[in-house]
């Protein structure tokens, strides 16, 4: 239920499988039909806003916990090519991706629902455009549900005056969740900075001996990358391919004239065999038209080009042998990322949880820094090399 009081906007920050969608899906119901004590009136003009417009349909509407299940058999109509749903009543209800945040413009609204807001590519804008439209009714209110994470604009809206939280935990919602899921769920993350976060719903800040800072990549943060000089595809191979395998670190970047570096895409693997990873390792190769992948082998020797080069005979390969512990390795890394000189084109979010909870004992709960070894290996790899007479826009 809505907490009491006067709030502008409502934070529910609950645990994976907690129940957020449902609450924001009956929410959003009890506005639109004017039910008590959600609402003492229709509110006719609703924005539902999320990560992409493929959550915000499969999720926020049509998902198990979503709009249509809620309603039951008099389930409002999605018109697909306006992207908006429609209630008995004639509410409206219009979807949004925080991936455009201009497409909010020209819209007004008496009510809104963001789902996942700590996902949202392009938070401040599209949070800023929103309210701005939120300017119908008597007393137009926001919703945003999420899982919790150390991003600025979540952690601004727990210091407004104007916001009411709530907060959830996976365990609280045991009864709507396979049998075995939560005790599994504990054996694996109980006790775990991950676990704190995905299953008890806590904001945790960043580790203070965190070798990355979240701040600085942010600062960094660009919308697209020059022409660049120098590309090259970085993998960590896991020792396994089973599912609970470590993952495999995939990631692309890019040296621009000026000496600057580019962070272009993530496509890491998670449980996949050699042929798995090795595929998408050679789809960013030919996608970015990169002059080499990079690879480091104290794990699979020469498993790891034979596999990559059984898809792609004649990509250009360099086998990698770390003699030196992670920490030592990323070192200069991070200090490129502190003089401004490593920038992340879009927002990559598993990549930057795992450098912001990079410590001196590797991160919190002993798990492997996949990707952010494979971005050691990346920016290790572009500093060194030579530069390449083709010259790429992105």
């Amino acid at each position: 239920m809505p907490p009491p009081g006067d709030w502008r906007q409502w934070l529910l920050i609950g645990g994976r499988g907690s129940g957020k969608t449902k609450a924001g899906a009956e929410w959003i119901k009890g506005l639109a039909l004017g039910i008590e004590p959600f609402a003492t009136q229709p509110h006719g003009r609703i924005a539902l806003v999320a990560e992409t417009l493929a959550d915000a349909r499969e999720v926020m509407i049509e998902g198990e916990s979503g709009l249509k299940a809620a309603f039951g058999r008099h389930a409002p109509v999605f018109e697909v090519s306006r992207k908006r749903l429609v209630f008995s009543n004639g509410a409206r209800a219009q979807i949004f991706s925080s991936e455009d945040p201009d497409s909010i413009r020209g819209y007004q609204f008496d009510a809104a629902w963001g789902d996942e807001l700590g996902k949202w590519v392009k938070a401040q804008d599209s949070f800023d455009n929103l309210m701005l439209a939120l300017r119908l009714g008597t007393n137009p209110r926001a919703l945003f549900t999420t899982t919790p994470r150390n991003v600025p604009l979540l952690n601004r809206l727990l210091q407004d005056s104007q916001t009411a939280v709530t907060r959830m935990r996976t365990a609280d919602n045991a009864g709507n969740l396979a049998p075995g899921f939560l005790e599994a769920m504990q054996h694996r993350y109980g006790g775990t900075r991950l676990g704190r976060q995905e299953l008890d719903g806590e904001l945790l800040s960043d580790r203070e001996d965190a070798l990355f800072d979240r701040a600085t990549i942010d600062l960094g943060r660009r919308a697209a990358a020059p022409q660049l000089r120098r590309i090259v595809v970085a993998v960590d191979p896991p020792a396994s391919s089973t599912k609970r395998s470590d993952a495999c670190g995939i990631i692309a970047a890019g040296k621009s004239a000026d000496g600057a570096i580019y962070v272009l895409a993530d496509a890491s693997r998670q449980g996949v065999k050699p042929e798995g990873w090795a595929r998408a390792a050679v789809a960013l190769y030919e996608r970015f038209e990169a002059d080499r992948i990079v690879a480091e082998v104290n794990q699979g020797g020469d498993m790891v080009e034979a596999v990559l080069r059984t898809l792609a005979p004649d990509v250009s390969y360099r086998a990698l042998r770390a003699t030196r512990g992670k920490w030592t390795r990323a070192e200069p890394v991070a200090a490129l990322y502190e003089q401004g000189r490593v920038h992340h084109v879009g927002v990559f979010r598993e990549l930057e949880d795992e450098m912001a909870d990079f410590g001196p004992d590797g991160l919190s709960g002993g798990r492997s820094p996949d990707r952010l070894d494979a971005l050691v290996w990346a920016v290790t790899a572009l500093q060194a090399g030579e530069a390449s007479p083709r010259v790429r826009a992105f």
